[in-house]
């Protein structure tokens, strides 16, 4: 199905048929989406702010798809992995101070922007 409807999918790294086929299903349509925070929010990327005091930081939405979420973790655990840019990225995170489940969290609700582009059917 994949191959049919988003051969290009299948062409990021960290995408398979399970996980390529789980953005499908929960995308749907072009158009389903207003936006590409919508996207994020519906996935369950979103970052929520959870401030404490003089603590300022944000959070996962803990609501949305889980199926889509857990693709999306796939994907993002496997980029950190293989990916040089990632893993630089992740560094860089790194580096400002955030810890290494911050920096995912962030690649993650980036990872949005390059998956909703090519999951559109045609």
């Amino acid at each position: 199905m994949e191959k049919e409807v988003a051969p290009e999918l299948l062409g990021l790294l960290g995408v398979g048929p399970t996980t390529a086929a789980q953005v499908l299903v929960s995308w749907s349509h072009q158009g389903r989406f207003r936006s590409e925070a919508a996207f994020a929010s519906f996935a369950g990327v979103s970052p929520v702010p959870a401030a404490s005091g003089l603590t300022n930081r944000h959070r996962l939405n803990p609501s949305g798809d889980r199926q889509l979420n857990r693709a999306m973790h796939t994907i993002t655990l496997i980029r950190m992995r293989l990916d040089p840019a990632t893993k630089a990225s992740v560094a860089r995170g790194i580096t400002e101070g955030k810890t290494s489940r911050d920096a995912q969290r962030c690649l993650n609700h980036e990872g949005i922007s390059s998956e909703r582009q090519p999951a559109h059917p045609k």
